[in-house]
């Protein structure tokens, strides 16, 4: 029954974005990202940034299939919760989108009131690290429960907003992530995070193929709010209900996007910058700038566009280098926290390179002569 979920909500995700982009003379003065000299801004021209919008519909009108193909009630009774719980995050981010505000205190309010819904609504809950000190704190302290929840919560909606800066490279990254999720969730049998996790595949899905490559829409700040949420709870709900899932499941699972905002914060830090304050030099700012713009093309519009759409697949592969080891070891401890120490490595050594105009030579892209012939005729 998941792959009817998957199928429906990808192709209400898909009609909603055409349908934004259809209308978007009537509500383009509020939902039009034409900002694109500030440090972060890399499309070409206005493009509607509210595509979050057509994924909280899908997963939303889902839900009546759910009550109609569901013989046991928890299932859809759980994803209305959590539904319900991540509609404060989007509110926070969607309000940004419109107004082209950065309301910070607002945005990690409504962060702290889904968290806080996630924790006392639906009982999902960091129960365990697999630390044994910190796990006797755990389970003997629920405020401490509590705050941790809170922060790993806020942080991964934060996180996931981090790299949403190209075309498909936030949603393409949260789909991987949610792969791996449904996987994991099939090896146990949890029923409910499968559903979950397919609705939010097929909804992304369906808006990917408007957002990449041609970045017809964009996710915007509470589409990203959404996806964070989303496999935060997930994530969460899985270790929480199965003891033999390791926890360092969901620290290799989402090592990608958690690195890049930490290393965001301490490089920040270390140039005595406010930890808060956009800056252009994200890892993958570095591969557009440092790799793509000089190897496609000139500063025409389509050039830039295509360097744009070029830049996301390169994290892709990224994240599936924490990806696919979490998919693979999700029970195995040791192996896991191998693969968080290499990643670690990994990151650093990448960033040193590109930053230090040393780039693997495998990561650089060189276009056919073919095309080279072509823009020059």
């Amino acid at each position: 029954m998941a792959i009817a979920y998957f199928f429906c909500s990808f192709l209400i995700s898909f009609v909603f974005c055409l349908l934004l982009l259809r209308s978007a003379s009537l509500h383009g003065h509020l939902s039009g990202d034409n900002d694109a000299d500030r440090v972060q801004k890399f499309h070409v021209g206005t493009v509607p940034r509210i595509g979050g919008l057509a994924i909280l519909g899908a997963v939303l009108l889902v839900l009546p299939l759910m009550v109609w193909l569901e013989p046991e009630p928890g299932q859809w009774r759980s994803a209305a919760i959590i539904w319900g719980a991540a509609l404060p995050c989007f509110a926070g981010g969607f309000a940004e989108d419109l107004l082209k505000r950065g309301l910070i205190k607002t945005r990690l309010l409504c962060m702290a009131g889904s968290a806080a819904l996630l924790f006392y609504g639906c009982h999902v809950a960091i129960t365990r690290l697999d630390l044994p000190l910190l796990d006797q704190v755990l389970q003997s302290l629920g405020w401490f429960s509590f705050a941790l929840t809170l922060f790993a919560v806020v942080g991964l909606i934060n996180a996931v907003n981090f790299i949403d800066g190209y075309n498909g490279l936030a949603v393409a990254v949260s789909l991987i992530m949610l792969g791996s999720l449904s996987y994991v969730a099939v090896q146990v049998g949890d029923r409910t995070v499968v559903i979950l996790a397919m609705t939010l595949i097929g909804a992304g899905l369906g808006f990917l193929l408007w957002n990449w490559p041609r970045g017809l829409i964009f996710l915007g700040d509470g589409g990203a709010y959404l996806f964070g949420f989303s496999i935060a709870a997930l994530v969460i709900m899985l270790i929480q209900r199965h003891a033999h899932i390791s926890a360092w499941y969901a620290a290799v699972l989402l090592i990608y996007p958690v690195m890049e905002t930490l290393f965001s914060i301490h490089r920040r830090l270390w140039r005595r910058h406010h930890p808060g304050l956009p800056d252009a030099a994200h890892l993958h700012q570095l591969i557009y700038k440092r790799m793509m713009r000089w190897a496609v093309g000139s500063s025409e519009p389509r050039h830039r566009k295509m360097r744009n759409s070029m830049t996301s697949p390169y994290l892709w592969l990224l994240s599936s280098i924490g990806v696919i080891p979490a998919t693979l070891f999700w029970s195995n401890t040791a192996a896991l926290q191998f693969s968080v120490l290499g990643f670690v490595c990994f990151y650093i050594w990448l960033y040193r390179s590109i930053v230090r105009f040393r780039s693997p030579r495998w990561m650089v892209y060189r276009r056919p002569a073919y095309l080279i012939e072509k823009d020059e005729a």
